[in-house]
């Protein structure tokens, strides 16, 4: 092997070093996907602390309780 194709090598390692390091590190993130990682990371981050509008709390809560039961049910047909 000549030393020409040991520094292509080393060129290609270098570059594929750099774009996962990139990735690891949330280059090239949308505003959603780090926030939605920052919230995965520390839920209690997310938290809403302030009042609710009339009606709002009793929303929330009920479309929590359709998005669990969704979620349990596309659970029971993926284990079938």
């Amino acid at each position: 092997m000549s030393i020409q194709r040991f520094g292509r090598y080393g060129m290609a390692l270098c570059l594929v070093g750099l774009v996962s390091g990139c990735s690891m590190l949330g280059f090239g993130e949308t505003e959603q996907e780090m926030e939605e990682n920052r919230c995965k990371l520390n839920p209690k981050s997310c938290m809403y602390e302030g009042s609710y509008e009339p009606g709002e709390r009793q929303y929330a809560e009920e479309e929590a309780r359709r998005l669990n039961k969704a979620a349990s049910e596309r659970l029971r047909r993926n284990r079938l």
